[in-house]
């Protein structure tokens, strides 16, 4: 096999691999032989492993002031866009750094410049030399190959135990150089020169103009371990930034899914048939690599199809962005580890987020067809390297401008990587700010469940995106899964929107299904029948539940009813029953008796008032004349005042 397409390394190092690890090793040795012949059938055609590369130039001694070429490795944090200018040191001992290096950080920065650390290939993992560099202090690592070779691609290892502790946590970029170049370090460094280098990831990614291309080669499988990890907590974390790019018209995004095919002797064998769709045609692996477990690997390569439909239908209609919705609630709402990847789900989804279903279905075609599936086809032929781009061989992979992006994808390092790849001044504001934020709960309310009568929404704009969660209103919780449902919980539940129960209110009367009584549920009133959410009025009459005394006339009423004896009967409504009205003659005797008292007692206080009232006025007009009358009259004043004012009569 050609040296340039799959490069082996040495003793315990990680494998630079065409296919996402070893997912096919619980099968029969012969068939699994030939999946992997067909898969190399599909990506090594006219094709090849393409390595990403760095500049890095020497600066001193000046005599050995030249550029070369770095292998940018599979993990860690390249700086693209930028560069890093460091003083180089070699270990006097654990050169090849697979053991943690003595001392308190050793290598950090021992002048104003940061420390490149040079370590030799071999004994252990890449990555396990950059952890431990990056203990030491470190701040960019540069390991020199073993052998004369072109230069490959530095991985990190498998899932594993040992690998699981440190692989994540590596977050400064490394790089291998030839042997030659190292040797000409080494060289230096012996001489007691000072050697500083210039690592430049600037020019890594082509910036042609002003609009940046890229694409994710992805899978919709949760349960292949740290690799499907990685690359769902990247889309989760990322969706925020490509969805403003996306928006504002900055990038082009495309996803993509590796798929396989099985050989044609072997199609109607029931391996085959459980892990392809289309007649052997399109295949993935077995999720749980078992055949007589779990999942099948058709279910992942229906689901694979249907995010690319997602994706597709969704740019017709200008809103390709809605595919990292669709993918970030897909994996929280149908998770494979909790037994919900399923069509059903899916669907779910796609509704919460107004996708047109049966476009989308259209798209997918039939599964079962021995024909071709032309978004399958494509994305097999896409996975070819063209030109500069080189074969997709590793899950996940990230491709900006055609050049496959190196390292961890990390959201803060991916953004630097696409902003690189604009033109000089033509970048977006969000490549220029460390601050961005896009309120998705703006538009149909980021798929989320929401009250519109009461204005209450379980969206909630994010720095990375929006959530679903069910909020709190005036010290009020609401319950639920945040996308479809959300009920109010709590005793003061019933105050906010009468708690999401039934609630009506007719000519001034209003009933409620919420019960303040109790801290969740709604329950229809009495002379109501309903789920709580809405009721009806119960007809007594009609069903005969009351009203049913002897002599008995029913009316029924909004909420209740009307019960009316026959002749001279009082109703009673607590026993149901019709009873005379004894002492009713008596009653209104005395009710008479009672009314005339209180009319004579009115009538006489109204006369003794008017009485009072003119003597009152006589007394007082008496006293005023009496200061204009002459001192010989005061006896006949004095006199006339004990007598009543006579009309007409003189002074």
């Amino acid at each position: 096999m050609m040296e340039d397409k799959v490069h082996v390394q040495n003793k315990n190092e990680n494998e630079v691999s065409t296919n996402t690890h070893a997912t096919f090793r619980n099968q029969p040795t012969m068939l699994r032989l030939l999946l992997l012949l067909s898969l190399f059938l599909v990506s090594l055609v006219d094709a090849r492993f393409v390595v990403e590369k760095s500049s890095i130039t020497v600066l001193s001694p000046h005599k050995l002031r030249t550029k070369h070429d770095g292998a940018i490795a599979n993990f860690g944090l390249p700086d693209y866009g930028g560069f890093i200018v460091g003083s180089v040191v070699y270990p006097d001992r654990g050169s090849h750094g697979c053991q943690v290096f003595e001392g308190d950080k050793p290598f950090k920065f021992r002048s104003s410049r940061p420390t490149i650390v040079l370590l030799d290939r071999g004994e252990c993992y890449f990555a396990l030399k950059v952890w431990h560099a990056q203990l030491a202090g470190a701040a960019a690592v540069v390991v020199t190959d073993s052998i004369e070779e072109s230069l490959i691609t530095m991985d990190s290892p498998e899932e594993s135990s040992d690998a699981d502790g440190y692989i994540e946590k590596v977050v400064i970029p490394s790089a291998l150089i030839e042997k030659s170049f190292g040797d000409m370090l080494k060289e230096a460094l012996s001489n007691k020169d000072e050697v500083l280098l210039r690592i430049d990831w600037r020019e890594s990614v082509p910036h042609p103009d002003n609009r940046v291309e890229y694409e994710l080669w992805t899978n919709s499988n949760d349960e292949c371990g740290a690799r499907c990890d990685e690359q769902m907590n990247f889309v989760k974390n990322f969706k925020g930034h490509a969805q403003i790019l996306e928006r504002g018209g900055y990038t082009l995004f495309t996803p993509h899914y590796i798929t396989w095919f099985c050989p044609q002797p072997f199609v109607q064998s029931s391996q085959c048939k459980s892990q392809c769709i289309n007649r052997g045609r399109y295949c993935a692996p077995d999720p749980e690599k078992d055949f007589g477990e779990g999942y099948e690997g058709k279910d992942v390569v229906y689901e694979n199809l249907r995010q690319l439909c997602v994706h597709r239908v969704a740019n017709e209609s200008n809103r390709s962005w809605v595919w990292w919705d669709y993918v970030t609630d897909f994996h929280v709402r149908c998770s494979m580890k909790e037994k919900r990847y399923s069509k059903d789900c899916a669907e779910t989804v796609m509704k919460s987020l107004d996708l047109p279903i049966e476009k989308i279905k259209k798209c997918m075609g039939d599964p079962e067809a021995d024909a071709e599936n032309e978004v399958l086809k494509n994305e097999q032929q896409v996975q070819i390297g063209r030109g500069s781009r080189g074969d997709v061989t590793i899950l996940p992979t990230l491709v900006i401008n055609n050049v496959q992006y190196r390292g961890k994808l990390e959201r803060t390092a991916v953004l630097k990587a696409i902003c690189s790849g604009f033109k000089e001044t033509t970048e977006p504001s969000v490549c220029l700010s460390g601050d961005i934020e896009t309120n998705e709960c703006l538009e149909r309310n980021g798929g989320c469940w929401q009250d519109e009568h009461a204005n209450i929404t379980a969206c909630k704009d994010t720095f990375r995106g929006r959530v679903c969660e069910c909020p709190v209103v005036k010290g009020v919780q609401y319950r639920g899964d945040g996308y479809t449902t959300c009920e109010a919980f709590g005793p003061a539940r019933c105050s906010i929107n009468n708690g999401g129960c039934w609630s009506e209110t007719r000519k001034g009367v209003t009933f409620s299904a919420c019960s303040e009584s109790k801290v969740n549920g709604c329950q229809c009133p009495v002379g109501f029948h309903g789920d709580g959410h809405k009721c009806e009025d119960v007809d007594e009459c009609k069903e005969r539940s009351a009203c049913q005394c002897d002599s008995c006339s029913c009316k029924n009423t909004w909420g209740s009813y009307e019960c009316k004896c026959k002749g001279n009967l009082l109703y009673i409504k607590e026993q149901d029953v019709c009873i005379e009205r004894s002492g009713s003659r008596f009653g209104r005797v005395l009710a008479f008796v009672v009314i005339a008292v209180v009319v004579g007692a009115g009538l006489a206080g109204y006369v003794f008032y008017k009485y009072r009232l003119r003597s009152y006025m006589d007394s007082e007009i008496m006293a005023i004349m009496s200061q204009y009358m002459p001192l010989d009259q005061q006896n006949n004043v004095v006199h006339a005042e004990a007598q009543p004012l006579r009309q007409g009569g003189t002074v």
